[in-house]
């Protein structure tokens, strides 16, 4: 691999992690691709053509500290420090607290989407830090801002990344290290093509990353991806609970399913 910039993203075997890695290999940037499917993974990889060779694969499951810890390092120990970790390996499935089974989706929903993120970022952090530059990129979603009924795992692990990346924004910034939240809408994908109720501003997962390429670029501190649903999510946020409990009164909730293993 030559010397330009080097991008590690996790999640990247499909929908917005995937597009993601795309917009920046066009862009002319290295690649480091994770996520647990390693076989996709590599079979992608290798259908781009003129850019293989700026990307290298490593599996891991966010979930597993020490093997999300271990994919970082070798990252390091094999390409460098990257100049942007996007943290994008995500969870959504719906729940209903009164069925026991799925406090362990809760579970799953929680250790993916908030203690992968922190997993994710650990092994570049100290390096950064040192080096005085990097930007560390979490994924949130809108739907951290206002709890969606039969959404509650997913709800509150966005929620969770929204105040974990604010916390380690100003933790980094003495040290010239960028923390970027990203929070999208509606993207097409896996994730959300099951889902039961309407979804305005439906984005496609290359535009997505367009945008998010973007404000990832300017440092921007938060961005929500389109920015129509910034302005749905800031209203919400006004809403009184009565009004906002009668909007979403009789709303179809998201479809359950087994816990992950």
């Amino acid at each position: 691999m030559n010397d330009a910039r080097l991008l590690y993203v996790t999640g990247a075997s499909s929908g917005i992690g995937q597009a993601l890695a795309r917009r920046y290999l066009l862009a002319g940037w290295r690649v480091a691709l994770v996520a647990r499917r390693e076989h996709t993974l590599s079979r992608w990889v290798a259908q781009q053509e003129g850019y293989a060779g700026r990307c290298r694969v490593y599996a891991a499951d966010v979930r597993d500290v020490d093997a999300i810890t271990a994919a970082g390092a070798a990252c390091i120990a094999q390409l460098g420090v990257p100049d942007v970790v996007i943290a994008n390996a995500g969870l959504s499935v719906g729940m209903d607290t009164a069925e026991r089974g799925d406090l362990d989706v809760m579970r799953a929903t929680l250790e993916t989407n908030v203690l992968g993120m922190a997993a994710t970022f650990q092994p570049f952090l100290q390096a950064m830090r040192e080096r005085g530059s990097g930007a560390l990129v979490g994924v949130a979603s809108v739907a951290g801002i206002r709890g969606l009924p039969g959404h509650g795992a997913y709800c509150a692990s966005k929620a969770g990344v929204i105040a974990y990346c604010e916390s380690l924004r100003g933790e980094c910034r003495p040290f010239g290290v960028k923390v970027v939240t990203i929070t999208p809408g509606y993207v097409d994908t896996a994730l959300t093509r099951n889902n039961p109720y309407d979804m305005p501003f439906l984005m496609q997962p290359d535009d997505f990353a367009d945008q998010a390429y973007q404000a990832i670029s300017r440092g921007e501190s938060w961005r929500t991806i389109p920015w129509q649903m910034g302005v749905v999510a800031k209203l919400m946020r006004l809403l009184p609970n009565p009004l906002f409990d009668r909007l979403l009164a009789g709303r179809p909730r998201k479809p359950r399913q087994p816990a992950p293993d």
